[in-house]
């Protein structure tokens, strides 16, 4: 009916083709972990409880016999807080991304047991492709403003164009001073292990969907793989227009 209709929302354009998050453990707290197990009853860090930093962290756990009830989530935040927190012993392990990720690593502070910021990773940990950061909104929204979802699209894919070809002087001018954290070399260097999961033109793939309804099913219970229309979850047709109007 038409008000169940209305819950149900819709992505129009794609940002990330890969969650670009990586889950690491703590050498500190954790200096003698040996697989998922080890992490039952810990503290992990994530961006914000209900986050994808969460669900990517649900996923790990589920692959390895635990749930999300058999640890305790803590929001770190993605800048310093973040850092902090695993450093000083707070949380047991993280689930973030970069730059944050890469700072901790190439530190020693984290060993890395889930990696979803290569296209590689993520078919490794997802079993295909998984799309990740993306514009959406409620399926009567996108109906009654298509204008307005052609306008984001066209600028989202307009900046997805730029940063194919960006350079690491365009990249900081452009970044947020906090979102450096101090450190700008390490930043480049992080954006350019994540560059290649950076949508190119906004296209959902068409296998993505699928990806992602079978990573959600398998640590969330309450959802019915066979209940849902993926047809409906997204369209590319927003994508495919603004892909046209900025193609070399």
């Amino acid at each position: 009916n038409l008000q169940a209709k209305n819950q149900f929302f819709q992505a129009f354009v794609l940002q990330g083709r890969a969650p670009q998050i990586a889950v690491g453990v703590s050498t500190r707290n954790m200096a003698g972990y040996t697989g998922i197990q080890d992490l039952k009853g810990k503290k992990i860090g994530v961006s914000a409880p209900g986050s994808s930093t969460n669900m990517v962290a649900n996923l790990v756990l589920s692959r390895g016999g635990l749930k999300a009830s058999d640890v305790s989530y803590i929001g770190v935040g993605v800048a310093a807080g973040a850092l902090t927190a695993l450093r000083s012993g707070q949380i047991d392990a993280i689930s973030n991304t970069d730059p944050v990720m890469t700072m901790l690593e190439q530190k020693g502070d984290v060993k890395i047991i889930s990696d979803t910021r290569t296209l590689k990773g993520t078919q490794q940990v997802f079993g295909g492709p998984m799309p990740a950061a993306c514009l959406y909104a409620p399926v009567d929204f996108v109906q009654k403003n298509p204008n307005t979802c052609q306008a984001l699209a066209n600028a989202i894919v307009h900046g997805l164009k730029w940063l194919q070809t960006a350079g690491p002087g365009d990249i900081i001018k452009t970044v947020p001073e906090t979102y450096l954290l101090g450190d700008r070399a390490l930043y480049l260097a992080s954006f350019d292990k994540v560059r290649e999961s950076i949508a190119p033109d906004g296209i959902v793939p068409s296998e993505g969907p699928k990806t992602a309804l079978a990573a959600i099913a398998s640590f969330d219970t309450s959802v019915k793989a066979d209940k849902i229309d993926l047809a409906k979850t997204y369209t590319n047709d927003f994508a495919r227009r603004a892909k046209d109007r900025f193609k070399a």
